[in-house]
């Protein structure tokens, strides 16, 4: 397709969504923006330079899997240089802060947490070219279905003013911005914070902080609730009903001896999770409600919960305790107990040496059927047990 030329008809497999001549691909892009009343200008400036980045290719195949514990990732990630900066980002923009818990509903350092863990406020956002990001990634039949649409989206900003198709980069999937966000969520939950008619992700920090809220209401944040709380367990507990999987009132758990390491229990109606990321000899938190949305916006349980207690430190809460938990397993060796586990008939998922819901879930009723502390942490001791 040469620079500049108009996107004319597409060919006769032009609705085919991936794979095949790209060109074709494009142009069955184009139609379909066409239809939903995007402008030509619009889809020739987004389309006509469009290439294949085979970078994003690689990335994609090669996505880093999150094999760090909890203890290592969050000491690497809630730095002291991040909390100080988060702070001080807090005071430099307390009005813009205010307006978004007054509208939105989200406080500042949930906010502050999410745009310091994504891109260190703003100061690395990546440097793939967007719009060849999503063209490729919308192109290549593993996830078109997520990724057509984002193309489309950035055809309408575009439209708007709101991307440079030549210039604006970010993550190696799309992501825009200081939070990096797709374009169809900017598209739904953009805020214009500083008043230019414009909503720039990439330098503008008011509008950031605003969209940031506005899409973090939108994955289901309730008004004036904590979302993670640390607390200290007896030596007693029915740990096996620990994890993600198993709710009652925080109150309840306060019945069964659970503590506020600081304070009293933020909130004892309201359902909370006992989170032990790295056993019951490691560090304890109650996840509320709200913890939920960490997870809507990363699945992984060591980013969310890292990030939901980034949050709380910027809150004004403590270092946690990290106490003395058993040491977790190698990579070989986390391998080897999922199929250890899985032969024991467990859904432990793939094969992968990541601790995700699936091991632990199995790890928790191998323990249970051990008679060991069902914490759902896996450890040499259970491996040789298997």
């Amino acid at each position: 397709m040469g620079a500049g030329g108009a996107l004319g008809p597409a060919p006769a497999n032009a609705q085919t969504p991936c794979g095949g001549d790209f060109r074709a691909f494009l142009g069955g892009v184009a139609q379909e923006a066409r239809a939903s009343g995007r402008s030509q200008a619009a889809i020739d400036a987004t389309l006509a330079g469009a290439r294949i980045d085979r970078k994003v290719l690689s990335r994609d195949r090669a996505q880093g899997v999150f094999k760090q514990d909890f203890l290592t990732f969050s000491k690497r990630s809630v730095s002291g240089y991040r909390l100080k900066h988060g702070a001080n980002n807090m005071r430099k923009y307390a009005k813009t802060f205010a307006r978004a818990e007054r509208d939105y509903g989200v406080p500042a350092p949930v906010i502050t947490a999410f745009w310091g863990l994504e891109t260190d406020y703003g100061a690395v956002q990546g440097d793939f070219n967007t719009v060849n990001a999503l063209a490729t990634l919308a192109h290549d039949c593993r996830r078109p279905q997520l990724f057509r649409p984002q193309l489309l989206a950035a055809i309408e900003m575009v439209e708007h003013g709101d991307l440079d198709p030549a210039r604006t980069t970010g993550a190696w999937a799309g992501e825009i911005g200081q939070v990096q966000m797709l374009p169809e969520d900017i598209i739904r939950h953009g805020v214009d914070g500083d008043g230019d008619r414009h909503v720039d992700l990439k330098k503008s920090a008011p509008d950031t902080i605003l969209t940031a809220a506005s899409f973090i209401q939108s994955l289901g944040w309730r008004r004036g609730e904590p979302w993670l709380q640390e607390v200290k367990v007896p030596a007693n507990l029915p740990w096996e009903r620990s994890g993600l999987n198993f709710e009652m009132t925080a109150g309840a758990w306060a019945n069964l001896g659970v503590r506020a390491r600081e304070g009293g229990i933020a909130a004892p109606g309201l359902p909370a999770a006992l989170l032990l990321p790295q056993g019951h000899k490691g560090p304890a938190f109650l996840a509320y409600p709200n913890f939920n949305v960490y997870l809507e916006w990363n699945q992984s349980f060591v980013y969310t919960t890292s990030a939901a207690y980034f949050a709380t430190r910027l809150a004004g809460a403590s270092r946690y305790d990290q106490g003395n938990p058993e040491p977790g397993l190698s990579d070989a060796q986390m391998k080897q107990l999922q199929q250890k586990l899985a032969a024991r008939g467990h859904d432990v998922g793939k094969i992968d040496g990541i601790l995700g819901a699936g091991t632990r879930a199995a790890t928790r009723a191998a323990q249970m059927q051990l008679g060991l502390p069902a914490d759902g942490w896996p450890t040499p001791a259970l491996l040789s047990r298997l």
